[in-house]
Formats: C-alpha cells, structure tokens, sequence
C-alpha cells in the first residue's frame, strides 16, 4: 500500500475499533445496554408483529446464531425480551420484546443519539456525511458480494 492507501485504511481500522467501544461506555453507563444489544432491542421495537424468528434477528443484526443467543439469554434474563417456540417450526424460536424492553429502549434512545451525534454527526460537513453514507455503502455491498449465497448486511439495507 502506498501512504494514502495506508492512512486510509489505519483511519478505518481505528474507527471500527473506537466506536463500539464509545457507544458501549456510553450505553452502558447511561442504560446497562451494549450497542449490539441496543440494536437487537430497535429491531425487534420495528419489527411488524409481536416476534421474529431468532434466524431473522440474527440475520438483521449481522450476527451468528450463537452469538445472538448469548445476547438474548443475558436480555431474557434482565426481563426485556422473551423467547418462544415458533408455532409454524418446532425447531425454531421467536423472539419479541416485553414491556420493560420497550421501555429501556425508549429510556435509552434520546441520550445515545445524543452521542452518535456528538462522536460523528455533528463532526462532519453535510458532503462528509454523504460521503461516509456512499463509503459504507460501497464497502457494504463489497462485502456482500464475498459470498453472493448471503443476503447483505442489515445495514445495506437501510434507507439514509
């Protein structure tokens, strides 16, 4: 790699590195959520329907099965989600958020845009931000195109 192709890549690397760390301190000093487990509470917030497959979860929060089962015992345990049986697959577990988890996401939503706002938002330019949307993008769909047999990313699929 030359220089630029260098900086470029230790900046991506940095940021990848540092901002799930920020977002989790933050999120965990001021609601005792992780940012992935924040995200798997605002999935299932969005969702139509009273739960999703535990598949489909996975699937939304680019996560592998054990991981998300991890993550939704620890969620399960504190009271803000519940899991059960699919009643269409035997072998399959849904997952749908309780009223306490609807309300610790609520409670949690206005301080952590406070910080995704503060730690990036509102340090770049409206060209940087749409500059960053059309960076992700790219090297989403780069990934993506890995292994043509997987779906892209959630975050592919959102609208800016």
């Amino acid at each position: 790699m030359n220089e630029r192709e260098s900086r470029a890549w230790r900046g991506l690397i940095a940021v990848t590195q540092l901002l799930p760390a920020a977002l989790d301190a933050r999120l965990q000093r001021d609601a005792q959520l992780t940012h992935f487990e924040f995200g798997v509470l605002t999935i299932l917030h969005t969702m139509r329907g009273p739960a999703m497959r535990m598949t489909e979860l996975a699937e939304a929060t680019n996560a592998t099965l054990p991981r998300l089962s991890n993550v939704c015992s620890r969620l399960e345990k504190r009271g803000l989600i519940e899991r059960s049986p699919c009643a269409d697959d035997r072998r399959a577990t849904n997952v749908g958020l309780t009223t306490a988890g609807r309300r610790a996401l609520i409670h949690s939503i206005p301080d952590h845009i406070a910080t995704v706002r503060s730690v990036v938002v509102d340090a770049l330019s409206e060209e940087q931000l749409d500059a960053l949307a059309d960076i992700t993008d790219t090297i989403i769909e780069r990934l993506a195109s890995l292994d043509d047999a997987a779906p892209p990313p959630a975050a592919s699929r959102t609208a800016r």
